[in-house]
């Protein structure tokens, strides 16, 4: 990695976790600001929290197409001044109306943050740096979100609009600060549309579906999301207070085990993860997770002291947050190193779009079952883990050296540059 690059990377870490702590400050209270102190009622409240979804998923085909023309910075600056602006409006919304446009915006700059930021990561790393640039992200993504969460929990009064209107005008300064901050990357070159030869630029969507292993990640990606983060505050929550009786506070416990989980073990587990091939360990995760749900059912139907279905409850976001660590310097450097050049943004976005997708379908699935049908809940999400370790070892069989062993295939470039003969493929 050169200077520039590594100057670069810093902003964009800066600029993960400053958007993270701007999403924490808001994200946890905005049910209760629209329902309650905007008096505006749960059904407007539930409509917002749909509007985030489906602005993400009307912007993020576009997005990727905009990131591959025009490069990721000026799509990211322009999703930051949306996202400031639609924060704002939102903290001075007085109506139903005014409130989803306001959502509208904010979720649709939210959405593109994510894909414009992977690229930004990917242009400014090498093969070799990308795991540890990923696994960076995801560790201040998860501190921002904590510490944003925890101050705005201090700031915020459901007696006092001004407290709310405090908190989102925080936010929209917090987007504001980060345009100022990414205004000065100065980005390395990597390819455009305008770049790359005309076989590549042709057709992005139907290119990425032509490309196996990459609709192999998209629904192991669906999984993925679905089977874990769509049930983070929908199924699984539920799940704990009715059937395992869990309080209000015991889950805030499970959510805070999860962050320090992360947080505590992400560059631990990246040095164990650095070195196996990407598709055993997503596997690996699936197990992680079968063990969790196995954990949550003994929680809610093992039929032990409430101090005991607590600490399992507890430590089955514990472990959530184990998997998670393992993903973040594996996946997305995965959707990367699939991308043909030049193609970055494009497969960034669409992976955002699955996302974006199981996001949604995950707690009104989740959600009702959780609540209502105990053991139905936790066997189906059972399966579904096992699902993700069948899914990636199926991916890995289509997968390169150099895509699912990145670190193997570096270490042959290096045997064959020397004038040795190319190294074994090894097998972790």
């Amino acid at each position: 990695m050169t200077r520039a690059m590594g100057a670069a990377m810093r902003r964009i870490h800066v600029g993960n976790a400053l958007s993270a702590f701007g999403l924490g400050f808001t994200v946890p209270y905005l049910y209760v600001y629209v329902a309650q102190v905007r008096g505006l009622g749960s059904m407007t409240a539930g409509l917002v929290l749909a509007v985030f979804a489906v602005a993400a998923l009307i912007v993020l085909p576009f997005a990727g197409r905009a990131i591959v023309r025009r490069g990721p910075l000026p799509v990211l600056l322009a999703a930051l001044v949306t996202a400031a602006l639609g924060a704002l409006s939102l903290g001075l919304a007085g109506n139903a109306t005014a409130v989803l446009l306001s959502a509208a915006a904010l979720g649709a700059g939210q959405a593109v943050m994510q894909p414009a930021l992977a690229t930004m990561i990917v242009d400014c790393s090498t093969a070799e740096t990308r795991s540890r640039a990923f696994a960076m992200q995801f560790f201040l993504q998860n501190l921002g979100l904590g510490v944003g969460g925890l101050i705005g929990g201090h700031l915020v009064d459901t007696t006092r609009i001004s407290s709310f209107t405090l908190l989102f005008a925080i936010e929209a300064a917090m987007f504001l600060l980060l345009v100022v901050v990414m205004a000065t990357v100065r980005m390395p070159h990597s390819p455009r549309i305008t770049d790359v030869p005309a076989a590549s630029a042709k057709g992005g969507w139907k290119q990425l579906l032509e490309n196996r292993a990459m609709v192999q990640l998209c629904v192991l990606g669906f999984v993925l999301f679905f089977a874990c983060y769509g049930q983070f505050e929908s199924g699984l929550s539920a799940y704990g207070v009715e059937a395992a009786g869990i309080s209000t506070s015991a889950l805030g416990t499970a959510l805070a085990a999860n962050t320090m989980m992360i947080v505590v073990a992400q560059f631990a587990v990246l040095k164990f993860v650095e070195r196996r091939r990407r598709s055993r360990v997503i596997a690996g995760v699936g197990l992680i997770w079968a063990v969790a749900w196995l954990v949550a059912g003994y929680a809610g139907l093992g039929h032990g002291s409430q101090e005991m279905a607590t600490a399992a409850f507890v430590s089955t976001y514990a472990l959530f947050g184990l998997g998670e660590a393992m993903l973040s310097p594996t996946v997305a450097p995965l959707v990367a190193d699939l991308a043909p050049e030049g193609m970055a943004g494009q497969y960034n976005s669409a992976f955002a779009l699955v996302k974006q997708l199981a996001l949604a379908v995950g707690p009104a699935v989740g959600g009702p079952l959780g609540a209502s049908l105990h053991a139905p809940y936790i066997v189906t999400f059972l399966l579904f883990s096992l699902g993700i370790t069948v899914l990636a070892l199926r991916m890995g069989r289509r997968l390169t050296v150099a895509q699912d062993q990145p670190w193997a295939a570096a270490k042959s470039s290096r045997v064959v540059a020397r004038g040795g003969a190319p190294a074994e493929s090894v097998s972790a």
